[in-house]
């Protein structure tokens, strides 16, 4: 892989000035002024209009949101018809018909609707422009498919109840969607789904069949066996749809237990009308910890569009027609597969024959390119509200600079995205670099997408420790993206993501008196030593630790079978979702930053391995 420009260029460098820019204060003042609904300070402070600056549109636009609140269209009209920030204008315009369907004016929405193009709307957005085009035209041309989503925004909840209302909704989808409310204890939508359908108080009668089948899976949360013993014993009593609704949910809490054999018998008896996208997977990840070849074969052939074309269950069909001896049906499932640059994409490639070689890059971008897309209005608003939080130490600010950097990248071309990657990198913007070159679709540059920042550091403890420096980059990559100031939703800080708890007990096992833990050496320190830990007590095994890394090691160890199995159905069967992306993640990065680093025997097979037994 090509190095690539020196981490120590002033950040920010390129960035124009503005004549009459608006200050830090004003808009630190002007998002307080948002948070504490202050209407009249927010008016005070001035609304940006005409104002060249990039960051100053954003009080006009809090204006507008509070009088949207307050059923108030007119400052939204005037912030749209201005013509300035197109970030915020969406934005606005998304808010405007989420407060039109809230209000249930169906025909505002239509009015204002039509100036969002449909990828500019957001999921919600889009749900109530649907339930404004039913009530106002009575059809709508094709509506999302959202029954087994219990948690809904409150759009999609409103069009859910119209498509019920109407039977566009199949009635055993309406019911089945009216268990799983019932079943996560969401008892207000449900009431007005039922309303909504006109299904009466049936699923609401104290000891009816549809609370003793809630009974159950009160049960079957925490004890699956006794669950599916009761509801065998009574199956008479209930409807066919309830019993395989029943069946279908307590087969999930099986097979999440990894009781597969368990899971398998009660998904044979489940309805598959009823089985959400997830229950189906499960399915096949029972058969598949079971290494029931056959069995997994035949599922992969029933399972819903959408899933059949996951590379993930391509490749285990892929997989399971080769034990079945039927390699001929295998392989252009193998080779449509193996284009993608990704964990499965890594094993179908192994699986042909071909491994992965040193990583493709590619020259800089002309700079006449980065200078014009320097130029462009949405690439500098999202700079600016980078530099924003560098000056204010505003984390805020950073979150919005991400979210318009994302939105300034949209419909962009291969080269386009490419040097937006260059861009950000010469601002040490790690994790923007590498989300603009991972988006590229035909011309890659992987020396981008697997950034090499604090190698000096990053290789010095490996070694120490003894640790696969690849490995150790591969998890840094997926838990921070380079980001030193990184902190997660529940408390973990800097580039390895370190729990306050875990950070303390390493560093007083390393005899540290005091630290900080975003400092990028002393992070990179402890969380080498906390790898290394892990591994230790882990068999030595590095999906082991990666698993452990995330989850703890407790569950990490309570995920291994009874007997020796293969690291990819291992990981394939991890009961979390986080954990189980998580650790395809690393690995497969770690295969990325081997070839890098020209590492010998670099396969993503040989690093998954096999799990010993438990």
């Amino acid at each position: 892989m090509t190095m690539r420009h020196p981490l120590t260029l002033l950040a920010f460098a390129l960035l124009p000035c503005f004549a009459h820019a608006v200050s830090d204060s004003t808009l630190l003042a002007a998002r307080e002024a948002f948070r504490n609904n202050d209407s009249a300070q927010l008016a005070s402070l001035g609304d940006g209009s005409g104002d060249r600056d990039p960051l100053a549109a954003w009080p006009g636009y809090w204006q507008a949101r509070l009088a949207l609140d307050n059923g108030d269209d007119n400052p939204s009209r005037a912030f749209i018809s201005n013509g300035g920030n197109a970030f915020l204008r969406e934005r606005l315009l998304n808010d405007w018909v989420q407060s039109l369907g809230k209000r249930g004016d169906w025909d505002g929405i239509l009015r204002v609707a039509p100036a969002l193009a449909s990828e500019a709307r957001d999921a919600d957005s889009g749900c109530w422009l649907d339930v404004a085009t039913l009530n106002r035209r009575q059809t709508v041309a094709s509506a999302p498919d959202l029954w087994q989503n219990v948690r809904l925004s409150d759009g999609c909840a409103r069009l859910l109840e119209e498509q019920a209302a109407r039977g566009i909704l199949a009635p055993a989808q309406t019911e089945a969607r009216m268990r799983l409310l019932l079943a996560g204890n969401y008892l207000t939508v449900a009431r007005r789904l039922a309303a909504a359908a006109n299904l009466g108080e049936r699923f609401f009668t104290p000891g009816g069949a549809e609370q003793q089948v809630q009974q159950l899976l009160t049960l079957g949360k925490n004890n699956p066996v006794a669950a599916l013993e009761r509801a065998a014993a009574s199956e008479a009593m209930f409807s066919k749809a309830q019993s395989g609704f029943l069946y279908g949910q307590l087969a999930l809490r099986s097979a999440q237990r990894l009781n597969m054999p368990q899971a398998l018998d009660a998904f044979e008896r489940a309805d598959p009308q009823q089985l959400t996208e997830e229950q189906w997977e499960w399915w096949l990840r029972a058969a598949l910890r079971q290494q029931d070849w056959a069995r997994l074969e035949q599922l992969s052939r029933r399972l819903p569009e959408t899933l059949a074309a996951k590379g993930a269950w391509q490749y285990w069909r892929a997989r399971s027609l080769q034990a079945l001896g039927r390699g001929n049906e295998a392989t252009p499932l193998l080779i449509r597969i193996s284009f993608e640059h990704n964990y499965y994409g890594l094993l179908a490639k192994e699986e042909l024959g071909t491994t992965l070689e040193a990583p493709l890059s590619r020259s800089p971008t002309p700079p006449a390119l980065q200078r014009q897309l320097l130029a462009d209005p949405d690439i500098q608003h999202a700079l600016a509200l980078f530099e924003l939080s560098l000056r204010s130490n505003k984390p805020e600010w950073r979150e919005d600079g991400r979210r318009v950097w994302r939105w300034a990248l949209r419909g962009r071309n291969d080269e386009q995205l490419l040097a937006a990657a260059e861009i950000a990198l010469d601002r040490h913007l790690y994790d923007m670099a590498i989300y603009a070159a991972e988006r590229t679709v035909r011309t890659h540059d992987f020396s981008l997408r697997f950034l090499t920042p604090y190698r000096d550091t990053t290789r010095r403890y490996a070694s120490q420790l003894e640790i696969d420096e690849a490995w150790v980059y591969g998890l840094i990559r997926q838990e921070s993206r380079f980001l030193n100031v990184a902190r997660s939703g529940v408390g973990a800080s800097g580039l390895m993501q370190l729990m306050p708890s875990t950070a303390k007990w390493v560093a007083g096992k390393m005899g540290m008196g005091s630290y900080q833990v975003n400092d990028v050496d002393t992070n990179i320190r402890l969380g080498t030593w906390y790898l290394r830990h892990v591994l230790d007590n882990l068999s030595s095994h590095p999906v082991l630790a990666t698993a452990a890394y995330n989850a703890g090691p407790g569950r990490a160890r309570g995920w291994q079978a009874a007997m020796p199995l293969e690291g990819a159905i291992y990981a394939e069967t991890i009961p979390f979702s986080e954990t189980r992306d998580y650790v395809q993640k690393v690995m497969a990065n770690a295969v990325y930053y081997a070839g890098a680093f020209r590492q010998p025997g670099n396969t993503l097979k040989s690093r998954l391995g096999t799990i010993p037994a438990r």
